[in-house]
């Protein structure tokens, strides 16, 4: 199973980006999906997850700004960025969680398959 994620870049702070995810060579619709990022110094942290397209779950630093969908057709899951603060900066990585599922988990250990991570930067 492999996971690509796009879509990282350079945004000025209150503006927008969207990261995709596409994996391959799994059962995509089987799993559930999450993001985590880290910053420089910092330690990995979880921002959210979706286990099917209408069950999602977001850390508090991003909810209400963040949101994360899914295409089982296109195999690949987005997370919606707005409200950027120059804070979300870091590399953003996509993670799956395989069969048997942990619900929801923001636990990175529980994830299977990792991405090879974008870098976002938010400026102030």
């Amino acid at each position: 199973v492999q996971l690509q994620a796009s879509g990282g870049g350079l945004v000025q702070a209150g503006g927008s980006l969207r990261l995709s995810c596409v994996v391959s060579g799994g059962t995509f619709r089987r799993y559930s999906m999450a993001w985590f990022r880290q910053a420089p110094g910092k330690e990995r942290e979880f921002v959210g997850v979706t286990r099917s397209g209408d069950t999602t779950y977001y850390s508090a630093s991003v909810k209400g700004r963040f949101s994360i969908s899914r295409d089982n057709a296109k195999n690949t899951v987005y997370l919606q960025m707005n409200s950027l603060k120059p804070e979300d900066t870091a590399v953003y990585y996509c993670a799956a969680d395989a069969p048997p599922l942990n619900i929801l988990s923001n636990v990175r250990g529980d994830y299977d398959y990792w991405g090879q991570g974008t870098q976002v930067t938010v400026s102030s």
